[in-house]
């Protein structure tokens, strides 16, 4: 299929894409990577009036460590992520992660910008963007703003952004832990997830000290479970805690059924992948 008619502009800075995007009155669509936009094009799913290529922007494609902080740049590629020396040693579990999206024709052209504003729910950076507690730096007609993952995800395949916003860069906080584990179960390697887990730990005096949890596949946005961290630093660690963190994790999710999977089966796959991140991170000794 071919997509219907478009007004195509290839802006050369970002004030001219925030303002060919302006003008088109909420019809404009930005090209990023393009993985998800052109299927959608193609079977008509997606009629914009004007479509924005950000490709010529070279400047908003690097990786860079700032301070405690990794940042990102919004048309930075899932292959350069991949592998990249700096996420492997600063964010690891997002290097792991990333090896899980999709597969290789997609990671050399979708970027990390169009994934998170795509905001699927069974999509690893929007996963990761709520793991690390990324924040988006926005460029809209105003200027620049900045936006916590957190409230950046409103909905399955819904964001805050407004028509004419372009988000231009993502800092990740580094964190510092003892043990971590990725999780993810999926019909076919690369295929969305049915379910998957992130954990990472730091030991304290007694058990855990700091807890860090999310999960995707499992609700219309990524979620970190905050209040499983807060209980998971509350028990001591000892041979039943994979067991125990499983039963924290399930019994904070309600997941839906769908044409892929009951709520029973993800919330049992849940289960399971969280009790094997567990044991992989309390496996590390600290």
């Amino acid at each position: 299929m071919k997509p219907a008619r478009f007004e195509y502009i290839p802006p050369t800075t970002l004030e001219a894409a925030v303002a060919a995007l302006a003008a088109a009155n909420g019809e404009g669509k930005i090209l990023a990577g393009g993985q998800s936009l052109l299927p959608l094009l193609n079977f008509r799913m997606a009629r914009p009036a004007v479509l924005v290529d950000l490709n010529g922007m070279k400047e908003l494609s690097f990786i860079e460590l700032r301070g405690e902080n990794v940042a990102i740049g919004a048309l930075t590629r899932h292959r350069e992520i991949e592998h990249s020396p700096l996420i492997a040693s600063r964010l690891p579990v997002m290097s792991a992660a990333i090896r899980h999206v999709a597969h290789l024709a997609i990671r050399n052209r979708g970027t990390i910008g169009g994934s998170l504003s795509h905001a699927d729910p069974a999509a690893e950076l929007p996963m990761m963007a709520m793991f690390y507690g990324a924040s988006l730096t926005v460029q809209g007609p105003a200027g620049r703003r900045t936006i916590a993952a957190k409230d950046f995800f409103v909905d399955a395949l819904t964001n805050c952004l407004e028509p004419e916003d372009i988000v231009v860069e993502i800092e990740f906080p580094i964190l510092q832990h003892d043990g971590w584990a990725f999780e993810e179960v999926a019909r076919r390697f690369g295929d969305f997830a049915l379910a998957s887990i992130a954990v990472s730990i730091r030991r304290g005096q007694f058990g855990v000290g700091e807890a860090r949890v999310a999960v995707m596949g499992v609700a219309d946005t990524p979620l970190r479970l905050e209040h499983v961290e807060q209980r998971l630093c509350e028990i001591a660690v000892d041979g039943r805690t994979p067991d125990r963190f499983a039963e924290m994790v399930t019994s904070s999710v309600s997941p839906n059924s769908d044409v892929h999977a009951s709520a029973e089966y993800r919330k049992h796959l849940l289960g399971e992948l969280a009790k094997r991140a567990m044991q992989t991170v309390l496996a590390v000794k600290g």
